[in-house]
Formats: C-alpha cells, sequence, structure tokens
C-alpha cells in the first residue's frame, strides 16, 4: 500500500475497534494485529498511539458532523425526524468511539500523558460537528443570521441531542425511535416558547409551524399536549 492508502486502513481499523471498545482499551498492537502488520509498522505511518486517535476521532467527527445534511424540501419535522436518525445509527453503531469523542478523546495514552495540544485538538473537533449542526439547522429555518433567541435555542437542543444520546448508550433502557422523535418535540417545544416570549422568534418560527402537516412530527406533538391537558 501506498503511505496515505496505508494511513486510512489503519485509520478504519481503529475506529472498527473503536466501535466495539472504548479507545483507552484499545492496544496498538490489537490495531496492528487487525490490520495484518506489525507494531513497528504502524509506529510508521502514525508517531504515537495518540496520533492514531486524533485522526480516527477526526475521521468520526467528519462522518458525524454529515449526519446532519439534509436536502431543504418538505417539513422541517420530518427533515429532523430523518436527522435524528441518522445521527442515532451512528451513535447505536460507533457507541464507544462516541463517548470518547464527546468526552474528550482517549483518557491517557499508553505512550504518554494527554497534552495541552490534544485537549485542544479534540475540543475543535467537538466544536465542529457542534458548529456543522448549528449551520444546517439554520439553512433549514432559511435564516443566515440568527438573531439572540434562535441561537440560544438551537444550541441549546444541540447540546440535549448530545446528553441524550450519551446517557441512552448506558444501557439502551428507552426504545430508540421514541427518543428521536423525542428529541424533534424537544425542538419544536423549545422554539415556540421562545417565540412565545420574542416577536422575532414568533416571525421565524410562526410560518415554519404553518407548514406542518397534521400527520408530521410536529402535528403529532400538538395531539400529545392537547391530550395531556385534557
Amino acid at each position: 500500500m501506498g503511505v496515505e492508502e496505508r494511513r486510512q486502513q489503519l485509520i478504519g481499523v481503529a475506529l472498527e475497534l473503536f466501535s466495539q471498545r472504548s479507545p483507552d482499551d484499545v492496544s496498538i498492537d490489537e490495531i496492528a494485529s487487525a490490520a495484518g502488520i506489525s507494531r513497528p509498522l504502524v509506529y510508521h505511518y502514525f508517531p504515537g498511539k495518540l496520533s492514531l486517535y486524533e485522526a480516527a476521532l477526526r475521521r468520526a467527527s467528519d462522518d458525524l458532523a454529515a449526519r446532519f445534511a439534509e436536502p431543504h424540501e418538505g417539513p422541517l419535522g420530518a427533515r429532523l425526524l430523518r436527522v435524528m436518525h441518522r445521527f442515532f445509527d451512528f451513535v447505536d453503531e460507533h457507541g464507544p468511539g462516541f463517548s470518547a469523542l464527546m468526552r474528550g478523546g482517549p483518557a491517557v495514552p499508553a505512550d504518554g500523558v494527554r497534552s495541552r495540544d490534544h485537549v485542544s485538538a479534540t475540543n475543535a473537533l467537538i466544536d465542529s460537528v457542534r458548529q456543522a449542526a448549528y449551520e444546517q439547522i439554520l439553512a433549514h429555518l432559511r435564516v443566515t443570521e440568527a438573531p439572540p433567541r434562535l441561537e440560544l435555542v438551537v444550541r441549546s437542543w444541540i447540546s440535549l441531542v448530545e446528553s441524550t444520546a450519551l446517557i441512552w448508550l448506558d444501557g439502551r433502557r428507552i426504545p430508540r425511535a421514541e427518543l428521536e422523535l423525542q428529541l424533534v418535540h424537544d425542538f419544536a417545544a423549545l422554539a415556540s416558547v421562545s417565540a412565545a416570549y420574542d416577536e422575532e422568534m414568533a416571525a421565524l418560527i410562526g410560518p415554519v409551524l404553518k407548514e406542518e402537516p397534521a400527520d408530521g412530527p410536529f402535528g403529532d406533538l400538538v395531539g400529545r399536549l392537547v391530550a395531556l391537558a385534557s
């Protein structure tokens, strides 16, 4: 293999192992064995375990950010539900790796102590995923520059999605499909409450809600709230 081809192979092997166990529990020897090469050859392509972890986390973050991309067609509720389905596909398939990414990467690499540069690099990857999600949601709302209340709603919702996924991974005690729908409902609820307090938000969110069909996710939320109130 060429240098870049071998590097990409090792990253893919590492990600596959990270999908099964925490990165802290995966050794360079295991990665080398799964790739069919020797341990010294791994170090020929990556200077240390930490650099391979960072490369793998970078690819994972790119993949995760891409899950938020969705054609701007049809009702917003249905779009967000498809996004949540793809997001939880990733979480489900790469649980330990997702947890490591969102919690700052591997704790203490076998060949050294975490450096400030490593922490900064990992935080930058996490922030890039959050920013990609944020920009995608604004695009769905046809907004180029978010007013303060809208920014608060969207960023708060993204944080809620992250924390919900991490809690769900600890036992998967709630059906995944229910959580996906609930998170879409959470977005509608956060946006609606904010719109009730702010005319600018009402002008942004009102037209979006009017486009929602009665049998869509947002309509389903309204039906559940009416049933609850009665």
